[in-house]
């Protein structure tokens, strides 16, 4: 009898990972990362962010190659493909298909000043009702970016996809999106239910270089003859799933519902919650988005909190301070090794671009306090952990303000959340329960091609083999002990902000 299997791709910008699932079972079969070592981002510019799309794809097909030579999979058939994606970078591609310039990615700041700009001149009620955000640094306002200062690329610019949409289009050759795909751009108007026009006037952008939506679970397309030979698959997998990180990060840990949490801690670091109201943040300091649940007939939203300078911050230290000498695992062991609050060296993490939970401003990572008789790298290291943590409790108080409550956080166990001092630092400093899974986004992608192609009878039965492998909850000393810590790091947070 046949294995059957559900194949999920994750497109990161640090790496691409391919996972396969036992669609019975529930249980992951294999998976494999591309490239080994973590992908570049160009930075042609300060404050520019890019990767190229045929990179993606290329890791794509290696992943998939290298899943399928770790074990024995004989006799299996794959029922579906779903795709995870980073999300608001933008992609251009031409009428044959052939993309037009690197993509400008997620943690891209050049279109800061174009967002504020539109968020003035529309007005804060208008985008803020509509959109449920200012345009930001979305992926409408780089767009405009490219039409005001790369015309001739505009001129001949066919449809614009985010990630996602790529290796979609590079598995089956059709150009689509989703409605999430464009809450994320700020390109749905929440009201209406439907593009907003007043975005794409504004910004004098053509309506046609958009893409046909498809449902976030469906048939999107089947895996065409070219694709199917350069992943050595059969042809006609039909791709049944799509979603930005973040809103699969919460499907791959079942957060699906008004008032359950999910957090991450990649590239950048995140906590999202779903709620069942068009809530936003005067500020815009968090983002509300149409999570993967979403429907014109039932609201679902998830609220984001991003933090852009988290593991690209932890692998910077690794590669530049420390040459590469240690791994992840030891680096983490060297944190252990040192009290908290770092003997009183504090890191501000935002290094990565322009912050939209510091309103869009673009303050570079800060070290404070290097003592150079006490310090040595196992402070720097935790100092960093600290720092990443503290972040996410300066977010998580915004989102407090709107409405939100937390109880439970659902997180992975992958990238920060397997350092022991980062989970407990996180649980103590934000006072929230912590529940450690075995999954990730690859793995939620398979999940979601699952469902997709209707193979689960019920939620229960799509989350099989989903396990808590780790439960924490804050305590009362040491929460007081970060909770010190913290409100020095957020008094000389202020300071940096006034700079």
């Amino acid at each position: 009898m046949k294995q059957k299997l559900l194949l999920g791709f994750d497109i990161g910008s640090s790496s691409i990972k391919a996972s396969l699932i036992n669609a019975d079972t529930g249980e992951l079969v294999s998976s494999a990362n591309s490239p080994e070592q973590e992908m570049k981002i160009n930075s042609p510019h300060p404050d520019w962010a890019e990767q190229h799309p045929d990179t993606w794809w290329l890791h794509v097909v290696s992943a998939t190659k290298k899943m399928f030579s770790k074990g024995s999979l004989d006799d299996y058939e794959i029922l579906g493909i779903g795709i995870s994606y980073q999300m608001h970078g933008l992609v251009l591609v031409d009428k044959n298909q052939e993309v037009l310039r690197p993509s400008i990615i997620w943690c891209d700041s050049r279109a800061v000043e174009i967002g504020d700009k539109a968020f003035s001149d529309l007005g804060s009620d208008y985008c803020l009702t509509n959109c449920l955000n200012s345009p930001g640094n979305f992926t409408a306002s780089k767009l405009k970016w490219v039409k005001d200062n790369e015309p001739e690329i505009y001129s001949r610019i066919y449809k614009i996809m985010l990630p996602g949409d790529f290796i979609a289009m590079k598995l089956t050759g059709e150009i689509h999106t989703t409605i999430s795909g464009l809450s994320e751009g700020i390109f749905w108007n929440f009201t209406e239910k439907n593009i907003s026009d007043e975005v794409i006037d504004y910004y004098g952008l053509d309506k046609k270089l958009l893409a046909d939506t498809v449902p976030t679970f469906g048939k999107q397309g089947n895996l065409k003859t070219e694709a199917a030979k350069e992943l050595d698959l059969e042809e006609g997998i039909p791709v049944s799933y799509r979603a930005g990180d973040q809103p699969n990060n919460a499907l791959s840990l079942n957060v699906l519902n008004p008032g359950e949490i999910a957090s991450t801690a990649g590239t950048s670091g995140v906590i999202y919650g779903v709620t069942d109201k068009n809530v936003y943040d005067d500020l815009s300091r968090v983002n509300t988005f149409a999570h993967v649940n979403y429907s014109n007939e039932k609201i679902n939203n998830g609220v984001l909190l991003c933090i852009n300078g988290t593991g690209i911050q932890y692998s910077w230290i690794k590669k530049n301070i420390l040459g590469d000498a240690f791994n992840y695992e030891q680096l983490n062991e060297f944190a252990s090794e040192v009290e908290i609050g770092s003997e009183g060296l504090l890191c501000h993490p935002f290094g990565n671009g322009a912050e939209r939970v510091l309103r869009n401003k673009n303050v570079n990572c800060h070290f404070s306090g290097i003592n150079f008789n006490i310090h040595d790298k196992r402070h720097l290291i935790r100092a960093a952990q600290e720092g990443i943590v503290f972040s996410f409790r300066y977010g998580l108080d915004v989102m407090k303000e709107i409405g939100l409550e937390f109880k439970v956080i659902k997180a992975g166990y992958s990238n920060l959340f397997q350092s022991k001092v980062f989970r407990e630092a996180f649980v103590n400093t934000c006072n929230v329960n912590l529940e450690i899974y075995n999954t990730d986004g690859s793995q939620g992608a398979a999940r979601g091609a699952g469902i997709g192609i209707g193979y689960f009878t019920s939620n229960e039965d799509a989350f099989k083999g989903l396990k808590v492998i780790e439960k924490l909850n804050p305590e009362k000393e040491l929460v007081k002990k970060y909770d010190s810590v913290y409100n020095i790091w957020k008094s000389d947070l202020e300071q940096i902000l006034k700079i």
